[in-house]
Order: structure tokens, then sequence, then C-alpha cells
């Protein structure tokens, strides 16, 4: 198929066709909608404890308070509400990421869009694995063949041959059936590749018109989320009972049932940890978006949870590791080698005549306009080469092309010259393979493969050459049957990309084995694992060699090889599954149909965005976008960076409710009046619940997040270190602030007074907890510069709010508080600065509490290339 012939639509008209038609999606695939996140909002325990507190108000006769909570309550659904649609707003511009991609034509040159983007009369460009973007006819195509399941139920494969005729609009036949020109949106092609010109889109396709609708990925929970869900109900019922008895113990002792049912509700307030989804969904949601931004697709949530705890990348060598641009290095012809310098301006006038053929009979033997990097290369070199020569053949006419196949890794095109009667064949393909079809005795055959084996250890890919004649009129059904000539070697680069060496020396010290898994030659996989870095002590292991090792064995040496070329797709996925069982944390990329088993049955699959297909990307849980490994070690240090947030925000979280739980339980059980009421624990869940999703989800990553060994693959994120840690930040608070109380209803304050010195208190120390909790790494005064906007912006409206309880009456009577004096007020700001100032500058409060403990490395020492952990059981 010669893609010059058909230029596709202009850009105008696309546009103009998309705005008359609409998008090329189908009218359910909507995003979640306002109704349902307020629903969820308001079904949250916070708002039916603020909306009970001010009912209770009401019943007591105090409207201005029922006023202020009821007026909170729409605060607080305020505030959730915005950042639950931030995050969807996030989550539905990676559902437009995810959604289908297209290669089509535009204005004569190769495009690749968004599915809902193709309009009608797009001729859209098909290999095998791409899944048809809209109803389609076929123009021109070899081998297509197409999975109609999707639509008829039945699992074999349909054969499509192209047509000529006049295309329709909107309408096509119903599927099922071989020989026909017809595609239909969803439907995948399983072999073959093709041309075919777009009759239908959105609400017009067979889909559409059946109702079928292809939903959104559905977000399954991770285990992160179900375990803070289980700590929530936890926390939840073991608070009820305590609730309960507080609210008794008031009501007996002062006879006031109303008020102990306050108290009651004021602690349930101050104990429930209402934080604690909404961080998952802001760090998820958010996460998601940082790392997209970082040229990765999260299409599970899962696999952010799963990237700090990989210890192995399984990674392709071609356009992952490499720039998949491939350049013509060297030329090898009866002996004598030519190389490309691509460094430097090329003079047409030194290409020695002697190469002139084998690049002549290269371009013969690639498409005119070829997808292939391979043949792209051949062709640019070969224009710019032999420009001015006989050796370009641009009125030569294709008569036959012999494909590759399993058979034989070969390929031939068959040309007629208009000043010849014989036809003109050019054939390239894998060494061995040419070496075949010539038909080379045993001692010339040696002679090319030594040859081979010294362009590929220089990293290059090497094609041979051949070339034949033939004078009959039928074409013979097999390459095996024309009589060819061996020209030559051709030696392909591919370069690293830049950035590789220093990302996989990143994964290196992060504990983290790079494994290159690819189906190129050992001698190139070698050099160019070398080049890139990753250890190549092992040695290698062919596809060959792991179908002649037993589970086992297999198993033992995956955890010391890094290196596996000439490898099938069904040998990755039994690759994947013994590094599994080895306890090792898997990512792996693929691009293929074939790669959907192993990046499904990896822990976290990473498909190729660029080359990859949708089989690939749907089976996948990222979805690399650039196809470059760099970006593959950023969303690693990103969601290692995730995950360390969270912690911090829970530890904060956890540490603040405690001495906000003292201040609710020990006066009613102490018999002094209560220190905190329901309208200072709204202004505490308002400062709380930026500061735990928004400030948190902003820090910046740890200086050690990329120079410790993954977390083990069980590691729980309410372990007994962050418990122990939080435990330890909120009773040191709680025991400050109950003596601040104390001491001062022993000075003669009046409870207002009382109550404001302690609630000022209370946000000072919960100021110090945020900064305490800041970082894990960095001294603590280091931590206090650290930059985040959020924090200060949080800072700053808090401090406002709370001067402006202190200094204005009116304020001040909302809050029930009274004035104490100003001296009182600095003494107990600086008291409670001083102490908690000075244990996080001793490190009392900052424990290291994640990984030292779980891990240890398996070796150390700038040698140690495959260092990784060692999992407890």
């Amino acid at each position: 198929m010669e893609n010059g012939l058909h230029h596709g639509l202009g850009s105008d008209e696309a546009t103009q066709r998309l705005l008359s038609d609409g998008a090329n999606e189908l009218p359910s695939s909507k995003p979640r909608p306002l109704w349902r996140i307020g629903w969820q909002v308001v079904s949250e325990p916070m708002f039916l404890l603020l909306t009970a507190c001010g009912g209770i108000y009401l019943l007591l006769g105090s409207p201005q308070d029922a006023a202020i909570l009821l007026g909170s309550v729409v605060v607080v659904v305020g505030m959730s509400f915005f950042q639950e649609r931030k995050s969807e707003r996030a989550l539905e511009a990676l559902r437009d990421l995810s959604s289908p991609r297209a290669l089509v034509l535009r204005d004569g040159v190769q495009q690749r869009i968004p599915g809902r983007n193709v309009v009608r009369g797009d001729v859209l460009l098909l290999a095998e694995g791409d899944r048809v973007p809209a109803d389609a006819m076929l123009l021109d195509g070899q081998n297509l063949a197409a999975d109609e399941s999707l639509l008829t139920g039945e699992s074999a494969a349909v054969r499509k041959l192209a047509s000529i005729d006049q295309i329709p609009s909107f309408t096509l036949p119903d599927p099922g059936g071989d020989d026909r020109p017809w595609l239909y949106s969803g439907t995948l092609v399983v072999q073959g590749k093709g041309m075919a010109a777009v009759v239908a889109t959105g609400k017009h396709t067979a889909i559409g018109r059946i109702g079928i609708a292809l939903a959104g990925q559905q977000q399954e929970i991770s285990r992160v989320q179900q375990e803070t869900h289980r700590a929530v109900k936890t926390i939840a019922l073991w608070s009820l009972s305590l609730v309960v008895l507080l609210a008794l113990w008031y009501g007996i002792t002062r006879h006031d049932w109303l008020n102990g049912i306050l108290a009651g509700l004021t602690l349930a307030m101050g104990i429930l940890p209402a934080e604690f989804p909404l961080v998952l969904v802001i760090f998820l949601g958010l996460g998601a978006w940082r790392i997209a931004k970082k040229q990765v697709l999260t299409r599970s949530m899962p696999a952010i949870e799963m990237l700090g705890a990989t210890s192995v990348l399984c990674v392709d060598k071609t356009g992952t590791l490499t720039q998949n641009r491939m350049a013509v290095a060297q030329l090898l012809v009866a002996g004598e080698t030519y190389r490309f310098d691509h460094a430097a301006a090329f003079e047409p006038d030194s290409f020695p005549e002697h190469f002139h053929q084998a690049l002549e009979f290269a371009m013969l033997s690639s498409q005119r306009d070829p997808f292939d990097p391979m043949e792209i290369a051949i062709q640019d070199t070969g224009h710019c080469a032999l420009a001015g020569t006989e050796h370009i053949h641009g009125g030569w006419e294709l008569v036959e092309e012999y494909p590759l196949s399993k058979e034989l890794l070969a390929m031939s095109r068959v040309w007629r010259s208009p000043d010849r009667e014989n036809f003109i064949i050019a054939a390239k393909g894998a060494p061995e393979a040419i070496v075949d079809l010539c038909h080379m005795s045993e001692p010339d055959a040696m002679s090319v493969m030594h040859q081979v084996e010294s362009l590929a250890q220089q990293g290059l890919r090497v094609l041979a050459l051949a070339k034949s004649t033939f004078t009959q009129t039928a074409l013979p059904p097999i390459q095996h049957d024309f009589v060819f000539d061996f020209i030559g070697l051709i030696g392909l680069a591919d370069p690293l990309r830049p950035g590789v060496k220093d990302a996989v020396a990143e994964c290196r010290n992060a504990g983290i084995r790079v494994i290159m898994i690819t189906g190129d030659h050992p001698a190139t996989a070698f050099a160019i694992a070398c080049e890139s870095g990753i250890s190549c002590e092992g040695g290698i292991i062919t596809g060959a060699q792991m179908d002649a090792l037993d589970n086992d064995t297999l198993r033992a040496k995956a955890d010391e090889i890094n290196l596996f070329c000439r490898v099938s797709p069904a040998q990755k996925l039994r690759l994947v599954n013994a590094l599994k069982a080895a306890g090792e944390i898997v990512a792996m990329t693929g691009d293929g149909v074939n790669d959907a088993p192993a990046l499904k049955a990896a822990h976290i699959g990473i498909a190729m965005g660029g080359r990859g297909t949708d089989v690939a990307r749907e089976a996948a849980a990222l979805v690399l976008l650039d196809d470059d490994f760099s970006s593959i070690v950023a969303s690693v240090r990103l969601g290692r960076r995730i995950y360390d947030n969270i912690r911090k925000a829970f530890v904060f979280a956890i540490a603040a409710h405690i001495p906000l739980a003292a201040l609710s339980f020990l006066p009613v059980v102490l018999g002094w009046p209560l220190a905190l009421l329901p309208v200072h624990v709204v202004f505490f869940e308002i400062l709380m619940d930026p500061t735990c999703s928004i400030v948190f989800e902003a820090e910046a990553e740890e200086t050690d997040v990329m120079q410790r060994p993954p977390r083990p693959t069980g590691a729980r994120l309410f372990d007994r270190e962050l418990l122990l840690l939080a435990l330890n930040q909120g009773t040191v608070l709680a025991v400050l602030l109950v003596a601040l109380h104390y001491t001062a209803q022993r000075a003669g304050l009046g409870i207002g007074q009382v109550r404001a010195l302690s609630f000022t208190a209370l946000i000072v120390g919960v100021v110090w907890l945020l900064f305490l909790n800041r970082s894990r790494t960095l001294p603590f005064l280091a931590s206090l510069r650290l930059p985040n906007r959020a924090l200060w912006s949080v800072l700053a409206g808090a401090a406002s709010v709370l001067l402006a309880a202190l200094a204005i009456p009116a304020v001040r009577s909302l809050f029930h508080f009274e004035l104490p004096p100003w001296p009182a007020i600095a003494l107990a700001a600086a008291g409670m600065t001083a102490t908690l100032g000075l244990l996080g500058r001793m490190g009392a409060l900052r424990g290291h509490y994640w990984f030292a403990t779980s891990l240890r490395p398996r070796c150390a020492g700038p040698d140690c290339s495959s260092a990784r952990p060692t999992r407890r059981p």
C-alpha cells in the first residue's frame, strides 16, 4: 500500500465536520454529574454532626450559635465540593487522554489524534492491535482481519476485503461475514494493516445504534483506600461508645441532657477523622494529574500506590531506552565498511561508488512512504547519498511484495523498470534469513555471521541485503523460488534517549533493578544495556534458552540476569510471573497486542502511548505518552512522593485530633466548664481539611526519595511507626494544652478567657505539628524554609480568623470568648512555640518511621548495580 496516493481531509474541512456532526463519542460517556458529587459530600458524617449540633442549639434557644454551625455547614460542604470537583476535573482530563487514539491522514500528513476528534471522511491508517475508532470502509489493505465479537458475539476474526465502491453516508450493513469492506467502531484489528475511510462517527455508528456504552475506565478502590476506610470505621465504632458514655455522664452529673448530647457530639466531631477519605481523593486524583504532567497517564488508581513499591522495571529497548529514530550507521560490502557521520554535514560526492548498490537495493526493499523507523532511515539516507544518480528509481512500478513471515524473517519487493523486460527483486531481512535465501555455502555464511556479530557488538541493528532478477511472466508463490545474490550488510543505530543513563542510575540508587527485554540480537542488546548503565554482569538469556528452563530455574536466573533477548510475548508473560514468584514488584512496558497478557500480569503494566496498540493501553495501568524510560522513573519518584505525603498528612491528622479529643473529654469528666464548643471544632475542621489535603499534597519530595529501597509489598499505611509517632506528637500537645487550661483556671481567669487562651494555644500547637511533619530527612530548621504556597495561604487565613476572634467583639461573642490579657496570650503562644520548637529541633517528635526498619539493602557500595531490598516475610 503506497500511502502517498491518499491525502485525507484538509484541517479546515475536518474542523467544520467536527462542529456539524459533533464529537466521536457516545452520549452516555459522561463524567460524574455535579449532583452526585454534592450528594457524596452532604452524606459525610461531619455534615450530619454539624447539622445535629445546629438543631440542638435551636432547641436550646441559641439561634446565633445555630446560625454559625449551619452556616459552617455551607462552608465545609463548599470546600469539600470544590476539592472534589478539582479532582474530578483532573480525572476528566485524564479520561480524555485515555480515550483511544487514531492515526489519520490530514493534509497528506500522518497525525495521531484523540478518537473523539475523528470525523466523517477521515482516512484511517490501521495496523494490527488498533481499535477502530469509527465505522469505516476499507480502501486498501493487506491480510486485514478484525475481531467483531463486541458487536456479534462471535469470537472468530472476520477477514476484510478492500473496496473501491462509493462510500455510503452514516449507515453500514450489520456486522459479520468474511471478505466485506466494512469496519466497525470499537472492533479490533487482529491481523494485517490497511487504509479506511470513515463513514460514521458517534451515535451514528453500529455500536451507537444498538446502545452499547463504552463507559470510561472504572476506578477500583485501592489497598490504601481500603485500609483508610477500615481505619475510619474502626475509630467511629470505638468512639461511639465513648460519646454515649460522655453524654450520659454529663446528663447524670449536671442534669442537663441537651448540653450532654451537645458535649457528646462535640467529642464525636473531635475524634472522627473526617479528613481521611478527602485526603485520599485529593492525593490520588491530583497525584494522577501530576504524573500525567510527566507524560505518564494513570488508568488505574492502585498503580499510584504500587509505584513506590516497584522493585523491578522490565523495559523494552527500542523506543523506550532509545530514541526509536533509526539512522543508517554503516554499510559493509565485500569486506569493506563505510561509516556515516550524522553529526556532520553529508557530502554526496564523497559517498563511494562501491556502496551505491547496497543502498540502492536497501531502498528498493523498503516502502517508498514508510512507517517503519528503519525504512524511514534507509529512504532518508538513500535520497541524500544517491541524489542525482541513476540509483534512485522513482519511475519503477511495484509489482509484488513478499511480506515478512514467522517462517522467514525476510521480505522481498518485486519491481518492473520501464526500460527493462525482466523483474528486479530486492530483499532485506535478518542476516540468517538472507543467508538462507541466497543458499550460501557454510564458509561464506560463517563469514557473514561473523561480520554481523561485529556490527551487533557496536550496538547496531543489522540487516542483510540481496538482489535477484526474474524473466518469467508468472511470479513464484514464495521468495525461495528466486535465485538471490548476496549484496552486503547495513547497520542502523538507534541512539539512547537523553537522560536514560541518569534515569538508570537513579533506579539503581533507589534499589530498583532494570531488566531489558527485547527481540533484538543478543550482541545489540548487550551493547545498548552496557551503554545505558544496566548491569550486564549476569549475562544474557535468549527466548530459546528460557524455553529450556523449568519454572524454578527460571526464577533463580531471573533473580540475577538483567538482559533477555529474542523474547516472544508469551515468554515475557512467563518472565513476569517468575519475577513475581520471586517476591518482586514488577513494572513492565509493552506495546503490542500480544504484550497485553504480560502487561495485565505485571503489578504495574505500562503501555507505550506513542507506538503502542489500543489493546496494550487497555491492559495497562499506566500509559507512557512519550515512550521515554525517563518518564517511568519520574513517575516512580512521584509515586514515592505521593505515598510519603499521604503518610505525613495522616500523622498530622491523627496527632491533631488527640488534643481536640482531650479538650472535649477531660473537662466533662473532671467537672470543669466545657473547653470546646461545636463552633470551635468547626473552625478547627475548616483549618484541618485544606491543611491535610492541599498543603501536604503540595509538599516537595524527600531528599532521599530515590536513595532508599522500595517499601515491602505488605507494608501497611497505618503501621506501628506511623501510629506511635502520631500518638507521641498528639499526646505531648494534649498534655501542654490541658496543663495550660488548668493553670488558666487556677489563675482566676473567667471561662470565656480560659477558652480563648486554650483555643489559641491549640491553633498554635497544630501549626507546629504541621511544621514538624513537613519533612523526615531535612533538619527541622531547614524544613521550615521549604516552599509551599498553599501552606502559607492556609496559615494566613487561620491567623486572620483567630485574631478576629480575639480582637473583634462581635466575632469574639460568636466564639464564646472573652479577651484574656494580651501578655497571657503572648505567653501561651510563646510557651507552646518554645516547647514544640525545642522538641522538634531535638528530633524528639520527628520520627523517621518508614522504610528504614522494614528493609535492608542486599549489598552496599558503588559496585552493587543490582542492589534491591530483601523483604521480610
